[in-house]
């Protein structure tokens, strides 16, 4: 989950406060982090992962998640641009979901730190059922890869 503008609820952390409360279910929750954005948006993201107990399908989370972004403001717009929030399926207990519509695990979370990092804090040993890796490994390899400054 992330977000870079404010909302009704405030700060981009607190819009992910008030998400998590909508959602429900939640077992357990990274701390937030400061991030730069991709592509064109200038504002940093405040990202979070939260690990959420539901007996939804993955389609049916995924349209209630999409409610949820809508009612926080969230329109459709620019890819990668500023936005209040944003709200994703990484990561299923059942394994893989496909369909046309959507993919889990998510298609980009291996190579995005910003989603790795927080992962890492609450599930740390959640293994990718496409590489077999743990969440603590694909971070160290996306770790690996960024050249040092």
């Amino acid at each position: 989950m992330g977000g870079n503008r404010r909302t009704r609820h405030g700060s981009p952390a607190a819009t992910l406060r008030a998400a998590l409360a909508m959602i429900g279910g939640v077992e357990a929750v990274s701390p937030v982090i400061a991030t730069p954005p991709l592509g064109p948006s200038i504002r940093r993201f405040a990202n979070a992962a939260a690990l959420i107990r539901s007996a939804e399908p993955p389609p049916v989370l995924l349209a209630r998640l999409k409610a949820i972004e809508r009612s926080l403001g969230r329109r459709p717009g620019r890819r990668w641009g500023a936005r209040p929030i944003d709200l994703d399926i990484v990561l299923w207990s059942g394994g893989r979901w496909r369909s046309r519509t959507l993919a889990v695990p998510h298609l980009a979370f291996r190579d995005r730190r910003f989603v790795l990092a927080p992962l890492a804090r609450i599930v740390p040993c959640w293994r990718d059922p496409v590489s077999g890796r743990t969440i603590r490994q694909l971070l160290t390899q996306v770790d690996r890869r960024r050249p040092s400054t």
